[in-house]
């Protein structure tokens, strides 16, 4: 007795027959979610990791520029002064400056780590909301 074929997994619509798990996944890769936001009309759940995807770069692009921008200007700013004054407290500006980068890249890597983690959660097919993030993406897809 031979067994049927496996049942094919939902597809999503306008996506290249993509399964809407992978498509959501995907769309975590900034550019391929805007594609995908924009392609996909029928699939909320890939709409809305969509949609996530396009507000967390966003939001990760204007946190980390304003930080980059602080923390130049700092470097330069008490670099120079730090050199200026020397001893202790050049020292001391020097480690403040270093102690900015050290934010700057420590942020870098939560926001990697929790793009990596909706992603993970949407390949899994759970509707996973980001903090803020996930609410505002909610109501722009239910609109």
């Amino acid at each position: 007795m031979q067994n049927p074929p496996p049942a094919q997994p939902a597809k999503s619509s306008g996506i290249g027959g993509l399964e809407p798990k992978v498509a959501a996944a995907l769309s975590y890769i900034w550019i391929v979610g805007l594609i995908f936001y924009f392609i996909e009309k029928e699939n909320r759940f890939v709409r809305f990791h969509a949609m996530q995807s396009i507000i967390f770069g966003i939001a990760n692009f204007v946190i980390m520029f304003a930080l980059a921008i602080l923390a130049i200007i700092l470097t330069f700013a008490f670099g120079i002064g730090g050199a200026i004054v020397g001893g202790g407290i050049g020292t001391l500006v020097s480690m403040l400056v270093w102690l900015v980068w050290l934010i700057f890249w420590l942020l870098a890597l939560a926001f990697l780590a929790g793009l990596i983690f909706a992603a993970y959660k949407a390949y899994q097919g759970q509707k996973f909301k980001l903090p803020i993030i996930g609410n505002m993406a909610e109501k722009i897809v239910d609109k």
